[in-house]
């Protein structure tokens, strides 16, 4: 009997209606969106696609909440953080000349040293770009944020300009599990007028999440980890006042609007030029419904249990723990060296 311990990559099993819709879809239904007739086959294909953006705005925004329009689908939250992070450097540079050598930059990034190389790497290539600066501040050794460092770098945002224009951060570590404190970080962003973008991947579908109420400027999201979906899908929702400060990188056919030569920026169509992974989003919109049904409370409460347990049987068997030391301010997500803690490491 094997045990599956890699939920932190890809969930493992899927609920049995995420392969059944996916199934039903190829073989039943398999109509594109926005491009065909008004066929009862085009419109379930609208309705899945409508419904499973209504649920993504309702999961991250509440029951009130988040509106379906600013629900953007991609491929995965690797897609969904290049979109946003160089769109709106390509937006700040159609608003503003790239500045001569040495002078203010086009862009200023914020992040830290716990991030997802999906964060980093689109950083490090933007900075190859002109005017591109990111500063990654250093995280505590259990790996969280240490506020009152934010708060200094922030500065006073009284006091002239303000010192970035963005901030990206992963609300968890898929290393060690551990959480950032995020609504501080919220905060303290919302202080300064600085947008925060959000990297959820270990954390959606886990942990409560509410765009309107962290003052969250977009929220990028997986739909393979803890929603409970296939892989090949995830998205952005956005805050509809920030969505107009990203210009699409993307452009093509939307289904919409084709008598229009570029890039509608209406939304959902601005950016999702081409045609989405349909039976992903449909194979989505049935994690979702059983996740709602299942309850996110029911599944935090199970993997903190099973989190406990492996902490307890930790201690017993030894082993080096990274990040933090109980399942306060952390996910059921580990690292463990245990031959440093024989001794057979230096």
């Amino acid at each position: 009997m094997s045990v599956y311990l890699n939920n932190a990559a890809t969930t493992w099993p899927k609920p049995r209606c995420v392969a059944e819709a996916t199934v039903a879809f190829l073989t039943q239904g398999g109509a594109n969106f926005g491009r065909g007739t008004s066929s009862q086959r085009d419109l379930a294909t609208l309705n899945t696609v409508l419904d499973c953006r209504i649920q993504l705005a309702k999961l991250f925004d509440g029951e009130d909440g988040g509106n379906p329009r600013y629900v953007t689908f991609c491929s995965g939250v690797t897609e969904a953080l290049n979109v946003v992070l160089k769109g709106f450097y390509k937006y700040k540079c159609q608003k503003r000349s790239r500045p001569p050598l040495g002078s203010e930059p086009v862009m200023r990034v914020l992040s830290t040293s716990m991030e997802h190389n999906a964060v980093v790497r689109p950083l490090r290539g933007l900075e190859g770009e002109d005017g591109v600066e990111t500063v990654f501040l250093q995280c505590g050794p259990g790996g969280a944020l240490d506020l009152k460092l934010l708060e200094r770098t922030l500065g006073d945002p009284t006091e002239g300009k303000k010192k970035f224009d963005l901030m990206v951060l992963s609300h968890a570590s898929n290393v060690c599990g551990t959480l950032q404190p995020l609504e501080g970080i919220a905060e303290l962003c919302r202080g300064a007028g600085l947008p925060l973008v959000l990297d959820s991947a270990q954390t959606a579908g886990i942990v409560p999440i509410s765009l309107s109420k962290l003052g969250l400027a977009a929220l990028c999201f997986t739909g393979h980890k803890g929603l409970m979906g296939p892989q090949g899908i995830g998205g952005i929702l956005w805050d509809p006042r920030f969505v107009a400060r990203v210009a699409p990188f993307v452009e093509g056919g939307t289904g919409s609007f084709s008598h229009v030569e570029t890039q509608p920026l209406e939304m959902p169509d601005k950016f999702e030029a081409g045609t989405p992974n349909l039976p992903g989003i449909a194979g989505l919109y049935a994690a979702l419904t059983w996740l709602e049904e299942k309850g996110t409370d029911t599944i935090r409460r199970h993997e903190d249990q099973l989190g406990e347990r492996f902490l307890k049987k930790l201690k017993e068997v030894g082993g080096v723990l990274y990040g933090k030391p109980t399942m306060e301010g952390r996910l059921a997500v580990f690292a463990v060296d245990f031959f440093r803690e024989s001794g057979k490491n230096s």
